[in-house]
């Protein structure tokens, strides 16, 4: 299989913690793919027509996006134990976490966007501003749940984890463990997992 991605992508960072926790890391080529929201990547758009990461592409040439996705597929070949919880309300919470997590990651990335990319001109505050409000009420829904995160590894707080990692990487001055103590108690010890330790992001 081929895993085209950036190190640096937090949804990345998510399939890749999924093939780490689900033995199948050693099958996973990963590919580092460049792609820009302002110009064209027309060696990806080959496999994904949105020119989106990750991207992966099975053994039998069959491309798959997006993140959770790639994920589904990835746990559907784990022999061991499951990251996606099978039925019941422990499904639906690591689903759940999964959806808050990926929200919060697609506020801060349009905000990374238009502070990094876009002409001064061209930047909105208000909408920032909004964008913000939003990932921060969503850690705060995190913080109230963190106890739910606690056990063996879901989809839900390994997404969880590669977006505070993220946020860490990307927003560090803003300090989301402000206020939020349990959820970064949580943190700590899960980024000691081997997982995280292998799939850190580069800049």
């Amino acid at each position: 299989m081929k895993l085209y991605i950036s190190s640096a992508s937090p949804f990345a960072r998510k399939v890749r913690l999924v093939a780490h926790e689900a033995g199948l890391a050693s099958q996973v080529e990963e590919v580092p793919t460049v792609v820009s929201p302002v110009k064209p990547n027309a060696d990806l758009a080959k496999a994904n027509p949105l020119m989106k990461l990750p991207t992966l592409v099975t053994d039998d040439g069959m491309a798959l996006f997006d993140s959770p996705v790639i994920c589904e597929y990835l746990d559907s070949l784990n022999a061991g134990r499951k990251l996606f919880p099978a039925a019941g309300p422990a499904r639906w919470a690591a689903l759940r976490q999964q959806a808050v997590a990926d929200g919060i990651l697609d506020a801060a990335i349009g905000v990374r966007y238009q502070t990094a990319l876009a002409p001064k001109e061209l930047q909105w505050t208000q909408w920032q501003d909004g964008q913000r409000a939003k990932w921060k009420q969503a850690l705060d829904f995190l913080e109230a749940d963190a106890k739910a995160l606690e056990g063996d590894p879901t989809i839900g707080s390994l997404t969880v984890a590669a977006t505070l990692a993220w946020l860490d990487f990307r927003f560090g001055a803003d300090d989301w463990r402000i206020g939020r103590p349990t959820l970064a108690a949580w943190f700590a010890g899960f980024s000691q997992r081997p997982s995280m330790q292998a799939t850190l992001p580069s800049a």
